[in-house]
């Protein structure tokens, strides 16, 4: 009778291990598998056409228009083509802190960017940032052609998809900081 307890403390000891080692695996790979505020952030911006800049006039007003994207950065700076003799140029030499909304496809999430933007016209800085589909907005390419380079200050991300939310109190989304 011993004998069998023993052996069934054993079987249930090994058994336990295995359990246990069997979470602890499910554990990490649910960890590795779940991305990063940072990498929701950069799928939601590269999975996106267009976003809204907002600049501000020169009567404080926000102003608010559809950009075609470009895929962000490494540090998430990101890049728009615009004509030279826009609007927004003006408004961003006036006051270079912008604003960039993305929207998660399916209305399932955003990420706002808050940032500073900078006017580049600077022919192979352009070229690196040129798509050819746009060739028909900008018949002078490259004189134009300017560009528009936003510079994160900090970032917001709401995401359903990957369970990222706002603080139920506030409403405050998650954010990332930038130096």
């Amino acid at each position: 009778m011993k004998q069998i307890k023993l052996y069934l403390r054993i079987i249930f000891s090994v058994s336990l291990l295995f359990v246990l080692s069997n979470c602890k695996q499910n554990k990490q790979t649910l960890v590795s598998t779940n991305p990063t505020i940072k990498e929701v952030a950069k799928e939601i911006m590269a999975n996106t056409n267009t976003c809204a800049l907002i600049t501000v006039d020169s009567l404080n007003r926000p102003r608010v228009r559809m950009m075609g994207t470009l895929q962000p950065d490494e540090d998430f700076t990101v890049w728009f083509g615009t004509n030279s003799i826009s609007r927004k140029v003006e408004q961003i030499q006036q006051n270079p802190e912008v604003t960039v909304y993305y929207t998660q496809e399916g209305n399932s999430g955003y990420v706002m960017l808050q940032g500073t933007a900078q006017l580049v016209n600077d022919d192979k800085v352009k070229e690196i940032h040129w798509r050819e589909d746009w060739k028909q907005f900008y018949p002078h390419y490259p004189d134009d052609y300017l560009l528009i380079k936003v510079k994160p200050t900090w970032i917001e991300v709401v995401s359903y998809k990957y369970n990222i939310t706002s603080e139920s109190e506030n409403w405050e989304p998650q954010k990332i900081l930038f130096d």
